[in-house]
C-alpha cells in the first residue's frame, strides 16, 4: 500500500478497528451502516447479524466482561439505538466495558427537516456514557482512542461513536494508512491508601484476635478477573467468605469456609465485613438491618470511588480504592505485617451444622414430586447437574423461579463460569449471552437455562446461533407462566405448554419435548456431543409443574417494616 493511497472513509475506520485488536463485532445492519459492516467483514472482523438491536446489544455487553475489554456494537441509528439501550444500561450498570457505534443523519443536512430516523442521538447518549464522539473527516483515530479509553479505565463502562451516514455513502476518500503499532488502550491501576491499608489491617486482626468479632468476605463479580489473588487471601488467613450470584466459581464453593448455604446466617452474624467487587445494594439488602446487624462494619474494596459510602455512611473513611488485585494483594502483606501468624477461626459448629441442615433441605427437594409426579425445578436441576461437565460449562441462567432456584443448584469450582441477570435482574439477556459466551470460549460447553418467559424476549436468536454455528443446549423451564401458570385469568398466564421445541426446529435447531427425567438426560447429554462435533444447537422443552399460585413477591429484598 503507498503512503499516498485513498480509500474510502468507512473501509479505513474498519481498518482502525481491526487494528484495535477487535475480532468480532455484534449489531444489526440497515441504511447507512451495511456498507460499514461488509468492509469490517472484508478486514476479517467477525461480524454477528443478530435478529433485533437488543439482542445484540446484551450479545456485546456479555462479550466486554468475559474478555476484560470493550466489546463493540454496531446498529443502524434512530429506532435501531433505542432498541440498542437496553444492553448499553446492562454495561452501564454492570460497569463492563463496551462501545457503541450507531449510524446518524448525514452530517448537518437536512438536519431539522425531518430527515430518515432523525434523531439527537448525541443528546440522548451523552448523559449516560463515559465518552461520545461524532466523526468527521478529520478526527477518526482521535474519536476512536477516547471511545476505547474511557471504556476500559476504571470504572469500567460504555462510549458511543456516532458515524454520519454521508461519511458512508457520499464516497469520501481518505489516507488509507493506519498508524503502526498502535498503543492501545489498557487500565490504568493504583493501589489503595496505604495509611487506610493499614487501618483496615489492624481492625481485622485485633477484632479477631482480642475481641473474637465474626469476619465475612463478600465477593462480587468485580473479581471475576482475578481469581488467584482473593483465592491466596482467603486460604492464607482462612476467612469465611459469600459470593454473589454471578461471582460463584471464583473460589470453589465447595471451599470450607464457603458460607453461602447458610447466608442468612452469615450476614446477621457478621461483624466486620470486607466487600471486594460488590455494591451495597439489593443484591445484598442494602448492608441494613434485619439482614445484618445494625452496626456491622462495611469495608468496601473497590475501583469505582462513586460506589463508596453508599449505604455505608458511617465506615466510609475505612473504604480502599483502587485496583482490586492490588487492593488484596496489599491487604495481604499489611495482615502478614500486623500478625504474621494470624488466621481465622473455623467455621462455629452452629454454621457448620446449618449449612448441612440447608444442603440437606436442598437435597430433599431435589428428589419431591407433587401428587402428578410432575418435573420441577430442583429435580430437572439435579438430572442436569449430575450430567454436565462443570470444568468445561459455562452456565448461563435467566429468569425469575428459573434463576433464583438454579443459583443454589448448581455449585462450580471456576472462575466466569456463571452468567445471570446481573444488577438489573433483566429479562431478556439469555440467548445474547448465550451467543457471546459460545464466541468466547468454543471449546466449552454452552448452556442456557431459562424460563418460557424468559425465551419469549428473544427467541428468534437461536436463527442466530444456527446460523454462525455456535452449538448449544438450551433448556426452557416451562411452567405455563411467568413464575407460576396454574391461574388462567392470571396476568402471569401464559400459553399451556408451549411447543417452543418447534420454534427451535423451524428455525433449523434440533427440539425436544421433555416430560421425564430419562428423556431429559439422554436429550440433554445428545445435545452436548452434538453441539461439541457439529455446532449443534439443542431446545429442549421440560414441561414442569405449575407452582403455587402465591402471591407475587421480591426474594432478594428486605422484609423490614415501611419507614413510609
Amino acid at each position: 500500500m503507498s503512503s499516498t493511497e485513498k480509500i474510502p472513509y468507512a473501509r479505513r475506520f474498519a481498518k482502525l478497528l481491526k487494528a484495535y485488536d477487535i475480532d468480532t463485532i455484534f449489531g444489526l445492519v440497515g441504511i447507512p451502516i451495511v456498507t460499514f459492516a461488509n468492509d469490517l467483514i472484508d478486514e476479517g472482523i467477525n461480524f454477528i447479524a443478530c435478529r433485533n438491536e437488543q439482542a445484540a446489544s446484551y450479545a456485546a455487553s456479555a462479550y466486554g466482561y468475559l474478555h476484560n475489554k470493550p466489546a463493540v456494537l454496531l446498529v443502524v441509528g434512530g429506532p435501531g439505538l433505542i432498541h440498542a439501550l437496553a444492553g448499553v444500561y446492562n454495561s452501564i450498570n454492570n460497569k463492563w466495558p463496551l462501545v457503541v457505534i450507531a449510524g446518524s443523519n448525514d452530517n448537518g443536512e437536512h438536519q431539522y427537516q425531518g430527515t430518515f430516523q432523525e434523531m439527537d442521538q448525541m443528546s440522548l447518549m451523552g448523559e449516560y456514557v463515559k465518552f461520545k464522539g461524532k466523526l468527521n473527516p478529520t478526527n477518526m483515530d482521535f474519536v476512536t482512542f477516547n471511545a476505547f479509553n474511557h471504556a476500559i479505565q476504571a470504572p469500567q463502562g460504555v462510549s458511543y461513536i456516532d458515524f454520519p451516514g454521508d461519511l458512508i455513502e457520499s464516497g469520501i476518500m481518505v489516507d488509507a494508512r493506519v498508524p503502526e503499532n498502535i498503543q492501545l488502550p489498557r487500565q490504568i491501576k493504583s493501589c489503595a491508601d496505604p495509611t487506610i491499608v493499614k487501618t483496615v489491617a489492624n481492625i481485622i486482626t485485633d477484632n479477631v484476635i482480642n475481641n473474637h468479632k465474626k469476619i465475612l468476605v463478600v465477593i462480587g463479580k468485580g473479581v471475576s478477573h482475578f481469581s488467584e489473588p482473593i483465592r491466596q487471601f482467603i486460604d492464607k488467613f482462612n476467612l469465611p467468605f459469600l459470593p454473589t450470584p454471578m461471582a460463584k466459581g471464583i473460589i470453589p464453593d465447595d471451599h470450607p469456609m464457603n458460607v453461602s448455604s447458610a447466608r442468612s446466617m452469615a450476614l446477621k452474624e457478621s461483624d466486620i465485613v470486607l466487600v471486594f467487587g460488590a455494591r451495597l445494594n439489593w443484591i445484598l439488602h442494602f448492608g441494613q438491618a434485619p439482614k445484618w446487624k445494625p452496626d456491622t462494619i462495611f469495608i468496601q474494596c473497590d475501583n469505582d470511588v462513586s460506589t463508596l459510602g453508599v449505604n455505608n455512611e458511617r465506615n466510609v473513611h475505612l473504604s480502599l480504592l483502587g485496583d482490586i488485585k492490588l487492593i488484596i494483594e496489599q491487604l495481604i502483606t499489611a495482615i502478614q505485617t500486623t500478625s504474621d501468624e494470624f488466621k481465622h477461626p473455623d467455621l462455629p459448629l452452629e454454621m457448620k451444622t446449618r449449612i448441612r441442615q440447608n444442603e440437606s433441605k436442598l437435597s430433599k427437594q431435589e428428589h419431591t414430586y407433587n401428587e402428578k409426579k410432575e418435573l420441577n425445578y430442583h429435580t430437572v436441576y439435579r438430572t442436569l447437574r449430575d450430567t454436565r461437565d462443570d470444568l468445561r460449562t459455562i452456565l448461563v441462567m435467566e429468569g425469575a423461579n428459573t434463576m433464583d432456584k438454579a443459583r443454589v443448584s448448581f455449585p462450580t469450582s471456576f472462575p466466569l463460569r456463571r452468567l445471570d441477570c446481573g444488577t438489573n435482574a433483566t429479562m431478556g439477556v439469555g440467548l445474547g449471552y448465550a451467543i457471546a459466551s459460545r464466541l468466547s470460549f468454543p471449546q466449552m460447553d454452552t448452556v442456557l437455562i431459562q424460563g418460557d418467559s424468559a425465551f419469549g424476549f428473544s427467541g428468534m436468536e437461536i436463527e442466530t446461533l444456527v446460523r454462525v454455528k455456535l452449538g448449544c443446549v438450551i433448556v426452557v423451564m416451562n411452567n405455563s407462566g411467568i413464575y407460576h401458570g396454574n391461574n388462567p385469568h392470571s396476568s402471569t398466564k401464559l400459553s399451556e405448554q408451549c411447543r417452543y421445541d418447534i420454534v427451535a426446529k423451524g428455525l433449523g435447531a434440533q427440539g425436544h419435548l421433555v416430560t421425564t427425567l430419562e428423556d431429559l438426560k439422554v436429550k440433554f447429554e445428545e445435545g452436548i456431543v452434538q453441539s461439541r462435533a457439529n455446532n449443534v444447537v439443542t431446545l429442549l422443552n421440560v414441561i414442569i409443574e405449575h407452582g403455587k399460585g402465591a402471591q407475587v413477591s421480591f426474594a432478594w429484598q428486605n422484609k423490614a417494616p415501611s419507614k413510609l
